[in-house]
């Protein structure tokens, strides 16, 4: 099988290597991997800012759909089928697990990723991909996708009318924008682009705010709802917005803690959060059953993702430099051959 190895921390030291081809044990399944896709994370892994004391060599990538081409004793998955690896290969169902083993089974670190032709699963903790979506548009739905479907649905119980803000058009904003559509909500989405809030006002957002030209964008959220806050806040700047979301927040509203795009930490006056009862949720991504009842979703209303852009398996690191740049709307494929 050939792989893209994370050697020595840094974009510019991820390798292509030969590795023998796997061989599936009992309760395993060798996928022949079609396509990939990117999140931060991966991004913050390769250069080793997620855990720099992740043992190497590591193949990187937690998102990736390929078919079923072999299965170990004691499994009946078909030979052929589609599927798509659970971040979390020993997390399948909540509540979340006491032992912290089983939510350090991630894939792309501290297991090997999806960069790869070929990966070995759990073979309970992969799910069938949605008929309708390609190769690329399926591998963008275990991290991102799910991540968006557990903050507003699983965890956030978003109702129809409600109001929700999406910080930015990343992979993760994007599907918080559809499934808030999809559920019946109305949508904030903030950028510093305009070129990317009009793309946003086509995927249904019902206002725009660059936050660039307006850095009180927490007021500018209360204008826009005549003085209310919002009811859920998809929060992945991190330490650098939170303070600005929870002035957008309404009292007993949802702050979604998701990323860290604007660093991990900074000065917080918890005040507000006390005196307006607001519930502060950290969100990690999402267990196996939570993404099957997603897909199930998605198949409904065809949902599609949206793909900034596919790179070639030989363009891995330029893809990585790509989402790194911020310059994507969505997420960021990598098809392999």
């Amino acid at each position: 099988m050939r792989a893209f190895e994370i050697q020595t921390f840094g974009v510019a030291n991820i390798a292509l290597v030969e590795r023998p081809d796997p061989v599936p044990g009992p309760g395993q399944v060798l996928v022949r991997l079609r396509a990939a896709s990117l999140n931060f994370r991966d991004h913050l892994m390769i250069a080793g800012l997620y855990n720099p004391k992740q043992k190497l060599p590591l193949i990187p990538l937690s998102d990736g759909v390929g078919d079923v081409v072999a299965v170990g004793p004691g499994v009946d998955r078909k030979i052929g089928e589609r599927v798509l690896g659970c971040f979390f290969q020993r997390w399948h169902a909540r509540p979340v697990p006491r032992d912290v083993n089983q939510i350090r089974s991630t894939l792309g670190g501290p297991l090997d990723g999806c960069l790869a032709t070929h990966i070995l699963l759990d073979a309970d903790a992969v799910v069938k991909a949605p008929d309708y979506l390609s190769n690329e548009e399926a591998a963008t739905l275990p991290c991102a996708a799910l991540t968006a479907w557990s903050a507003l649905v699983t965890q956030g119980q978003l109702s129809p009318g409600e109001v929700v803000v999406v910080q930015g058009t990343g992979g993760v904003s994007l599907f918080a924008l559809q499934i808030s559509k999809l559920c019946g909500a109305q949508v904030i989405v903030t950028s510093s682009s305009d070129e990317k809030l009009e793309r946003a006002r086509a995927l249904g957002a019902d206002w725009t705010i660059n936050y660039r030209r307006t850095p009180e964008w927490g007021k500018a959220v209360r204008d826009c709802l005549g003085g209310l806050g919002a009811d859920h806040i998809v929060e992945v700047g991190g330490g650098g917005t939170v303070e600005q979301s929870l002035r957008a927040v309404r009292p007993g509203g949802t702050v979604s803690l998701i990323g860290v795009l604007a660093g991990p930490a900074a000065p917080l006056n918890l005040l507000p959060v006390l005196m307006q009862n607001v519930r502060l949720q950290g969100v990690l991504v999402g267990t196996r059953t939570e993404f099957e009842a997603m897909n199930r979703a998605f198949s409904a209303h065809q949902l599609r993702p949206v793909v900034d852009r596919t790179f070639d398996f030989e363009a891995a690191p330029e893809a990585i430099q790509h989402l790194a740049s911020g310059g994507h709307f969505g997420k960021v494929a990598i098809r392999i051959p």
